[in-house]
């Protein structure tokens, strides 16, 4: 049911996205994914942990943010075309999100990408991640101010050529102490431009010796091609012998894919781990070690 539940908000976030400059009620996204807008408004709180008209707002907020800074429109005009009432009631929305007006955020991101940009995107690598990867020197990793879910910057990956092998990750290490006989839920907001193979958000649980103890990679569910913001996640138990946790974004291949509103948190059992544990696949001794098992020759009865 978790899993119905997700994909049903993931249709909704796409359908919204597409979306954003229109006129939306609740009910109607509601309808889109085939719900009751009670029973969806439940369900959308509990899997992204904000509301459908609290996600739409913060939307319409960022993409007001973009029109600021790359356009010269007028800010009433911007307020008008994302449906606030009036620009004083967009001026509140928008210091509420950023906790600066529209006018100066207008001067100072302006400011800050004109210094910005001739940086290599390497050097502005956001503090707390490392690049990481079986080739991630064929990758450019860092920060992006143009191209956000929320706030002002979002995490980047891109392929510095065509044809690139292996992958880059952009990652975080930290200790599993906190997070021990836990369910833990790891998700995030990601975009993905021309990605050739695949990308996806990524989770690993160590142990002492350096095994692995849990892992998911989104490998099954990957991102693929080109795909507006969505938000996606990943589930794992971690043990009571854990004692690394990592966790990333990985793009295999070229292509762009970009993160942001990511969430860490502890879930109960109502939330299904979303690796595959193959040990539950496995048989408590070894078969068929004549090869004949199930084998029928023809005139047998």
């Amino acid at each position: 049911m978790r899993d119905q539940y997700v994909k049903a908000v993931q249709r909704s976030i796409s359908y919204m996205e597409e979306h954003v400059k229109e006129a939306m009620s609740a009910e109607k996204i509601a309808e889109h994914v085939a719900y009751s807008p009670f029973h969806f408004h439940r369900i959308f709180q509990s899997v992204t942990g904000m509301s459908l008209t609290e996600y739409m707002r913060r939307r319409r907020l960022t993409h007001a943010a973009y029109d600021l800074v790359m356009t010269d429109q007028k800010i009433i005009d911007i307020a008008v075309n994302y449906h606030f009432s009036s620009q004083e009631s967009f001026t509140r929305a928008f210091k509420q999100l950023f906790h600066i007006s529209p006018a100066k955020y207008r001067r100072f991101t302006r400011n800050l990408m004109f210094k910005k940009e001739e940086m290599p995107l390497d050097n502005i690598m956001p503090k707390g991640w490392l690049p990481s990867g079986s080739n991630p020197f064929d990758y450019e990793m860092g920060v992006d101010f143009q191209t956000v879910h929320s706030g002002r910057a979002a995490g980047v990956i891109r392929a510095k050529r065509k044809n690139v092998q292996g992958f880059g990750t952009m990652m975080q290490m930290f200790k599993a102490k906190k997070y021990r006989d836990k369910r833990i839920r790891f998700a995030a907001f990601v975009k993905s431009e021309q990605v050739d193979q695949w990308a996806g958000l990524w989770m690993r649980v160590d142990g002492e010796a350096d095994e692995i103890l849990a892992f998911d990679n989104m490998e099954s569910r990957a991102i693929k091609g080109t795909t507006n913001w969505n938000q996606y996640e990943i589930v794992l138990d971690v043990p009571s012998d854990g004692a690394i946790i990592s966790i990333g974004l990985l793009l295999c291949g070229t292509g762009t894919v970009w993160i942001d509103h990511i969430t860490f948190e502890e879930v109960d059992e109502t939330v299904p781990v979303t690796s595959n544990n193959s040990l539950q696949d496995l048989l408590n001794e070894p078969i068929n070690l004549q090869f004949e098992l199930d084998f029928t020759e023809e005139g047998t009865e």
